[in-house]
């Protein structure tokens, strides 16, 4: 822990030291904060746009050929399963990164308090010095007066210690708080993101299955059956019937006669 000098000289440097690192932090962790929201809402965004690409995907495939139908449900389905992993992401990465950022407009402007109250403390002393100082240019030889004011001054001196420690033990616990938030703020976002990624890898690893197993020459064989009424072959056989010589369709006739005989 860092010591406050007890001379009025001493107090003010470190007392600007303070307020230059609780400034320091308000800026940085301000901005963190921002960029790390934006990119919160970013993802969030995604998840919407991911959630759209869902229902398309799915109104596709109810018109499409069986294979291709199934394997494209079987996609969509994968992908919805990631969008609710990317929605813990973003839940998580609100309470465990946003928020901790956020409190910190709190913190400082706590810190801020503390340093005015050790401020006015100080100002305090000087302004008893200064009468003390005039006290004795008037009144030399006064002793009662002089006395009155030297008193005034120890209580003013003994104030601005006694807010310069406070200040001291503050300061000290609010730079070891920072450094132990810093660490678990970023930890949490580097573990929240690997646990995202981990489920997205095998997610879309079973969504690249899903395509790769759609029977490319059954759905064409669907597709090429479908250009054709149900009732093309039977008409095709009439024609066919129909173009037989005389010979041939009583040839056909006298077999058909004898297998109903059998």
């Amino acid at each position: 822990m860092m010591m406050l000098g007890r001379g009025p000289d001493a107090r003010d440097n470190q007392t600007r030291q303070i307020r230059d690192a609780v400034s320091n932090v308000e800026k940085h962790f301000g901005e963190l904060c921002q960029i790390f929201a934006a990119y919160v809402r970013k993802t969030a965004r995604l998840r919407d746009k991911a959630d759209l690409l869902v229902n398309e995907i799915y109104a596709y495939a109810a018109t499409e050929t069986p294979n291709l139908r199934v394997g494209l449900k079987n996609f969509a389905d994968e992908f919805a399963k990631l969008q609710d992993y990317r929605q813990a992401e973003v839940e998580r990465l609100e309470a465990k990164v946003v928020e901790p950022l956020k409190s910190y407009g709190t913190i400082v402007k706590l810190k801020r308090d503390d340093l005015k109250a050790t401020l006015t403390a100080k100002n305090r002393e000087a302004k008893q010095l200064s009468q003390l100082e005039k006290t004795r240019q008037r009144n030399p030889s006064d002793r009662h007066i002089i006395s009155q004011a030297e008193s005034e001054l120890q209580r003013a001196s003994m104030d601005a210690t006694r807010t310069s420690r406070q200040l001291e033990e503050t300061i000290d616990n609010f730079e070891k708080q920072k450094i132990k938030d810093i660490k678990d703020i970023f930890s949490e976002f580097v573990t929240i993101e690997m646990l995202f990624h981990g489920k997205a890898l095998e997610i879309y690893t079973a969504a690249y299955q899903s395509i790769q197993n759609i029977d490319e020459n059954e759905d064409l064989e669907v597709f090429r059956s479908s250009l054709h009424p149900p009732d093309y072959q039977s008409r095709l056989d009439i024609v066919r019937a129909n173009s037989k010589s005389p010979l041939q369709r009583n040839s056909s006739l006298k077999f058909s006669s004898g297998m109903v005989q059998n």
